[in-house]
C-alpha cells in the first residue's frame, strides 16, 4: 500500500470541506471518518484541529452563522431600514438555505450558553434584523418578538421546502413573498 501524500490542512480548509460534505450528503452524515476520507487523510489527523465530532460540529455552527450573517448583511447593506431591507434579508435567508441545505442545519442548533463565539455570531444576525425593523417603532420586547416571528416564518418555509412539502403546482417564490408581505402587514398594524 502506498503512503498517503502529505497534505497541509488548516482548520478553515477542513471546515469548508465539512460544509461541502454536509451540503452534499446532509448534516447528519458528517462524521470524522467520512470527512477524513473526503480529505484523503486518516481520521486521527482531524483531532489536531478539533475536539472530536462535537468540536467539528461547533466549528460548522460558527461557520454557518458567520456565512449566513455575511450574506444577509450584503443584501441589506445598501437598503434603508424598513420593509425593503427586511425583504432583502428574507430573500437572502431562503437563498442561503437553498444553496447550503446541510450547512443551514448547523446554523439552527441552539448554542451552548457558555460558547461566546457561537452566541456572538447568532446575536449579530438578530442585531442586524433589529436594526432594519427600527422604522416599525416597536418597543424592545416587541422587536424581539417580531424577529422571532420572522425567523420562524423563514425557517418554516425553508424547512418545508427542503422536505418537499410544497408539492402543489404553484410558484414557491410567490408563496414565500406573499407570506412575508402578510407578516409585514401585521407588523405595520402593531408597530
Amino acid at each position: 500500500m502506498s503512503p498517503r501524500p502529505k497534505i497541509a490542512l488548516d482548520k478553515q480548509t477542513i471546515v469548508i470541506a465539512a460544509a461541502q460534505l454536509a451540503n452534499e450528503q446532509g448534516s447528519d452524515r458528517v462524521t470524522l471518518a467520512l470527512l477524513a476520507k473526503k480529505l484523503n487523510i486518516k481520521p486521527p489527523s482531524l483531532y489536531n484541529h478539533f475536539n472530536g465530532l462535537p468540536g467539528l460540529k461547533r466549528e460548522l455552527a460558527l461557520f454557518s452563522l458567520e456565512k449566513l450573517y455575511n450574506e444577509l448583511e450584503a443584501e441589506a447593506l445598501e437598503k434603508s431600514p424598513g420593509e425593503e431591507s427586511v425583504l432583502a434579508i428574507t430573500d437572502a435567508y431562503l437563498a442561503f438555505a437553498r444553496e447550503n441545505p446541510g450547512l443551514y442545519e448547523f446554523a439552527l442548533s441552539a448554542p451552548d450558553p457558555s460558547d461566546e463565539k457561537v452566541n456572538h455570531a447568532g446575536e449579530k444576525i438578530v442585531t442586524l434584523v433589529l436594526s432594519k425593523i427600527k422604522p416599525f417603532h416597536f418597543s424592545d420586547v416587541e422587536a424581539i418578538h417580531a424577529v422571532r416571528g420572522l425567523r420562524s416564518l423563514m425557517h418554516g418555509f425553508a424547512s418545508l421546502e427542503q422536505k418537499g412539502g410544497f408539492g402543489m403546482p404553484f410558484d414557491i417564490n410567490e408563496s414565500y413573498r406573499l407570506a412575508v408581505q402578510t407578516f409585514f402587514r401585521g407588523m405595520k398594524k402593531s408597530g
